[in-house]
């Protein structure tokens, strides 16, 4: 079993930095691919980058350029997000899948384990 815990949500003013973590637990990190989504009020929650075990990551569209996502061999995975827009605010998932494949990274349903999420909040 994976347990995933997510730190490091809070307000910033737009144009603002943040740094989300996410801790991992249970059975071997290094088995998984990891990946950060975010759902605002109303809406499907969304992909917002993914890293595989060879460091090859992809992002979405909406936050190439302004987000970094990065992995340690210490069991964590963190998201840096700079240029934070109001749009950006929303409860941030960090979530595993088995394997290495960067394919349908997008698809919500082709992730095993999720965390609970942290809220970013950007205000204007």
């Amino acid at each position: 079993q994976v347990q995933l815990v997510e730190s490091g949500g809070g307000l910033v003013q737009a144009g603002g930095s943040l740094r989300l973590s996410c801790a991992i637990s249970g059975r071997t990190f290094s088995s998984y691919t990891m990946g950060w989504f975010r759902q605002a009020p109303g809406k499907e929650r969304e992909f917002v980058a993914g890293i595989n075990l060879s460091r090859s990551a992809d992002y979405a569209d909406s936050v190439q350029g302004r987000f970094t996502i990065s992995r340690d061999s210490a069991k964590n995975t963190d998201l840096q997000m700079n240029s934070l827009k109001p749009e950006d605010t929303a409860v941030y998932y960090c979530a595993a899948r088995r394997g290495q494949t960067l394919i349908q990274l997008p698809i919500a349903s082709t992730w095993d384990y999720w965390g609970q999420g942290t809220q970013v909040t950007v205000s204007s």
